[in-house]
C-alpha cells in the first residue's frame, strides 16, 4: 500500500511546515488483525507531525488512502453510553434552536452507525446519513432506520445532493474533519449543501488540548489535521463560510464545537469567537514556538509510564488493557508496550472482540473477562471515557483490581 508525503500545508497550500513530533512508523491505528491476517507482515507508515507557518494548522506530513482506512471499519459510535447522550443532547438542542420539523433536512458526513441522526428521527425531522464504511453504514440502516448512502462526502457528492433539491438546513461533522485528505473540498461541500440560512455544526479534538494534556495518542493516520479555531477560521472564510459560535467540550479529552453559517446570511459571530481567537494569538498557539516542547513531554511520559510497568511485571503483578481503539494503538507501538506487558485487551464492541491488537498483536476479548480473570492492573488506553468506563468495572474495582490512566501522566486509580 502506498502513502503520500505531503510537502505543503493541505489547507493554505503553503510551504513553511515545522516540525512538531516523529513517532515513527506505525502500522494504521484502527486496523485490527484478525487470526489469518497474523501470518503476514502490516504496513506501517511514518507518522510525524507539522505546523503550517502560514494558516496555523497541524497536520502529519503522510496521507494514506481514504479506502485503505475507511471503507470497512472497526468502530461503532453507540458502544459508548457518553457518545449517545452527547449526540441526544445536541440533537436535542438544534431541534428546539432551529425549529426543525417535517420539512427540514438534517445530514451528516461520517455518521457512523446512526448514533446522532436517529435522535433527530425520533423527533420527526428527517435525514441523510453520509458514511464510507460499508459496514457502518449496514448497520445504520438496518438497525436505527437512518438511511445512508455509503460514499466519501466531499464537494461533487454535495453538488449532486444539493441538485436533487436535498439541502441542508443543519449539517454535522462530527470528528471527520480531521480524516479528509482533500480539506478544501470537503469543506467547500459544506458550503454547496447548506441552505442560505442552514447551520454547520462541527466538532474536532482541540489541538491545545492535545499538547497541553500531552495527548500524544490521539495522533493516528486517520487524523490528518489538529485543528485550533485560527486555522478553522481560515479554512472556513477560504470558501464563503464564518463561525458564528464557538464551544469548549469535555468529550475525547477536549474538543472544539464550530458552528458556521454561510457569509452571506451569517448573523454576527458570538464574542466566544473573537474571546478565543485572541487568546490562541496571546498564548502562541498559532506560532511553531508553542509546539517545541511538546516530543520532550512525549518521552518524559514514555519514560514514566514503561518504567511503571516494568516495575509491576517485575513485581510478578498481571496486567491487562481496556480499549481497543486508535488512541491505544499509537500508545502501544510508540512506547513499544506488547504482549511481553500486557496479557489481553478488552472491550465492549463485539465487532472487535476476537480480533488482536496493530502491531502489538495483543488479544482483544470482552469486558466480563476482567472480573472473571482478576488481572491486578489495567492499563486504559480510552481514557476519554474513563469515567462511563470505571463505573461500568466498578465490580472488577471492588474485587481489588486497578486501572493505569496513562495520560496526561501515568496515575493509578
Amino acid at each position: 500500500m502506498s502513502a503520500e508525503p505531503t510537502r505543503a500545508c493541505r489547507s493554505c497550500g503553503g510551504a513553511a511546515l515545522a516540525p512538531v513530533l516523529d513517532l515513527g512508523e506505525t502500522p494504521l491505528a484502527n486496523s485490527l488483525l484478525s487470526e489469518d491476517d497474523l501470518t503476514r507482515p502490516e504496513p506501517r507508515y511514518p507518522l510525524a507531525l507539522v505546523f503550517c507557518e502560514g494558516c496555523s494548522l497541524v497536520q502529519i506530513t503522510v496521507s494514506v488512502p481514504p479506502e485503505d482506512m475507511f471503507r470497512e471499519y472497526l468502530y461503532f459510535s453507540s458502544f459508548s453510553d457518553t457518545m449517545l447522550r452527547h449526540a441526544e443532547a445536541l440533537a436535542g438542542r438544534l431541534v428546539a434552536a432551529r425549529g426543525l420539523g417535517p420539512e427540514s433536512l438534517v445530514v451528516e458526513a461520517a455518521s457512523n452507525d446512526g448514533y446522532l441522526l436517529q435522535y433527530y428521527r425520533r423527533a420527526g425531522v428527517p435525514v441523510l446519513g453520509v458514511e464510507p464504511a460499508r459496514n457502518v453504514a449496514e448497520v445504520a440502516e438496518r438497525e436505527r432506520g437512518v438511511p445512508t448512502l455509503c460514499e466519501f462526502f466531499g464537494l461533487p457528492l454535495a453538488r449532486e445532493l444539493a441538485a436533487s433539491g436535498r439541502r441542508a438546513d443543519v449539517f454535522h461533522a462530527n470528528n471527520v474533519l480531521a480524516h479528509v485528505p482533500d480539506l478544501n473540498g470537503f469543506v467547500a461541500g459544506v458550503a454547496a449543501l447548506l441552505k442560505p440560512g442552514g447551520l454547520a455544526s462541527i466538532e474536532a479534538p482541540y489541538v491545545d488540548e492535545m499538547v497541553q494534556k500531552c495527548e500524544f495518542d490521539t495522533i493516528y493516520h486517520e487524523h490528518l489535521f489538529y485543528f485550533s479555531l485560527t486555522a478553522i477560521d481560515a479554512l472556513f472564510r477560504r470558501h464563503g463560510l464564518r463561525v458564528v459560535d464557538v464551544e469548549r467540550l469535555d468529550i475525547h479529552g477536549g474538543s472544539l464545537r464550530y458552528l458556521a453559517a454561510p457569509a452571506a446570511s451569517a448573523p454576527p459571530p458570538s464574542p466566544a469567537v473573537s474571546a478565543l481567537l485572541a487568546e490562541e494569538s496571546r498564548r502562541g498557539v498559532d506560532r511553531a514556538e508553542y509546539y517545541r516542547s511538546f516530543a520532550g513531554r512525549v518521552e518524559a511520559l514514555k519514560a514514566k509510564l514503561t518504567t511503571l510497568l516494568a516495575g509491576l511485571k517485575r513485581e510478578g503483578r498481571r496486567v491487562a488493557a481496556y480499549g481497543a481503539s486508535a488512541k491505544g494503538s499509537t500508545l502501544l507501538n510508540t512506547f513499544g508496550i506488547g504482549r511481553d506487558v500486557l496479557d489481553y485487551a478488552v472491550d465492549r464492541s463485539t465487532y472487535k472482540q476476537g480480533r488482536y491488537l496493530p502491531g502489538v498483536r495483543v488479544p482483544v476479548v470482552a469486558p466480563s473477562r476482567l472480573l472473571e480473570d482478576r488481572p491486578d492492573y489495567t492499563l486504559l488506553l480510552t481514557w476519554n471515557f474513563q469515567d462511563e468506563i470505571l463505573e461500568q468495572q466498578a465490580e472488577y474495582r471492588r474485587a481489588g483490581g486497578k486501572f493505569i490512566v496513562p495520560v496526561p501522566e501515568p496515575v493509578i486509580v
